[in-house]
């Protein structure tokens, strides 16, 4: 794909926006309101951008972007990516020690988050540098709305006004344990770090652990946080497609490019409100008119290669086997085990030609079946990044769904318990 097809296909939306020269080298990381206007600007014949510019765009040989919810958070995004590639063109970042940082001051009880200028040893993690403060203000009034957490030292006797307004957890008082605070302070380090996906699938855990217990009223905290931030989280890279499924080919051996991939995941929480989900990929973009939802019908208790197979199955031998083309290739959400189940009942159906991978959480490595070890692909591997988007993409479908009949649960307990109560009163 040339530089004009990509830029009619850059969305107007905020982001970050990654110039790659040869070999696919990163040249330049930057960030913007409209990714559709900055970007494009770079190569308008009449505008005179000056001859460190001028030389970077002779030299642009591709374009990735990340779309984010804000320019904020494109700020945040921005900065981990220079501080991971350290552009040629970035030198003004890369250099400058006038630029504001995020501190959190660890070596406190209950650390605090605030905007500092310049590095200290004071026990504190800093993170940046960054090019506006303005941004980087909005940015850490997002976070705090998620994450609360307090400003205040030294600490006061009496909850302050940010507490009013849902910005401070108020430790002063006892309303939130030493314990949970720092598990404020992991989420934001995680979010800054830019491991968003990471930070999702830890709550996700922390959610189903406290329902399982039912404290039913922390797990819904958690499940707004968790709804909160997925409307935060940034999409990986957007690759030239040709590129990723040409590498993909050759990195599983395949005998064509797979240009119509699906994925499956499950979702339950010890087997409870147990679901699936299928997502479809097509030339390496989403194709969401063909995502499937299923609820788990024939499997009780929590067995995960059951539900897997139940899924795959109802996907390959049931009614969407005619109104569905055949994919090019299977991605699931697992290791050996999860392939193999799903392995089993793709084949049971006739497809015996069809590709099937699995993918491995802990390490990301990748399970196929006609090999005995994985695949360790590194984390720079467009291949490796095309299954992670799409493994990714899989998971947080099946987690909405899971998320919607979990509420219908509880809706449904809630009402069943108003009935009892009432016939007791009826009774006495």
């Amino acid at each position: 794909m040339d530089i004009k097809e990509k830029l009619r296909e850059i969305p107007d939306q905020p982001g970050v926006y990654i110039f790659r020269g040869g070999g696919g080298k990163v040249l330049y990381v930057g960030k913007a309101s409209s990714l559709r206007d900055r970007v494009r600007s770079y190569f308008q014949r009449s505008k005179y951008h000056g001859p460190r510019i001028g030389a970077l765009v002779k030299n642009i040989s591709g374009i990735d972007w990340v779309p984010t919810a804000t320019e904020a958070e494109a700020l945040l995004y921005e900065s981990n990516l220079i501080k991971e590639y350290q552009p040629k063109y970035n030198v003004d970042l890369r250099d400058s020690k006038t630029y504001p940082l995020i501190k959190i001051t660890m070596a406190e009880e209950f650390p605090r988050v605030m905007i500092a200028r310049g590095r200290k040893s004071d026990g504190s993690l800093y993170f940046g540098p960054y090019t506006d403060a303005a941004l980087l203000r909005a940015a850490i009034k997002s976070i705090r709305r998620v994450f609360p957490f307090c400003t205040c030292r030294p600490m006061p006797k009496k909850a302050c006004v940010y507490h009013d307004m849902g910005l401070c957890p108020a430790p002063s008082e006892g309303k939130i344990s030493r314990e949970d605070y720092l598990e404020h302070i992991k989420g934001i380090i995680l979010f800054i770090g830019g491991k968003k996906n990471e930070l999702v699938k830890r709550l996700s855990g922390k959610m189903e652990q406290l329902a399982a217990e039912k404290k039913f009223e922390e797990a819904g905290k958690v499940r707004d946080r968790i709804e909160a931030l997925s409307e935060m989280i940034a999409k990986r890279p957007t690759h030239d497609s040709a590129v990723q499924l040409g590498e993909l080919r050759s990195v599983l051996g395949l005998k064509e490019e797979p240009k119509y991939i699906e994925a499956f995941d499950i979702s339950n929480i010890k087997g409870e409100e147990a679901c699936g989900s299928m997502v479809t990929f097509k030339d390496g973009r989403p194709e969401k008119s063909k995502y499937r939802m299923f609820k788990i019908r024939e499997v009780e208790g929590q067995d995960d290669y059951a539900m897997m197979r139940e899924v795959v199955r109802r996907r390959y031998t049931g009614s969407l086997k005619d109104k569905l083309s055949k994919p090019d290739l299977v991605i699931i959400d697992g290791g050996r085990g999860h392939l193999s189940a799903a392995a089993h009942e793709v084949r049971a159906a006739g497809l015996k030609d069809v590709p099937i991978i699995g993918i491995a959480k802990v390490f990301e490595h990748i399970y196929t079946l006609d090999r005995d070890l994985p695949v360790a692909l590194p984390p720079s591997s467009k291949a490796l990044q095309l299954i992670q988007r799409i493994r990714d993409e899989s998971h947080r479908f099946a987690i909405r769904y899971h998320h919607i009949l979990r509420r219908k649960a509880l809706v449904g307990e809630k009402r069943t318990k108003k009935v009892q109560r009432s016939k007791k009163v009826r009774a006495v």
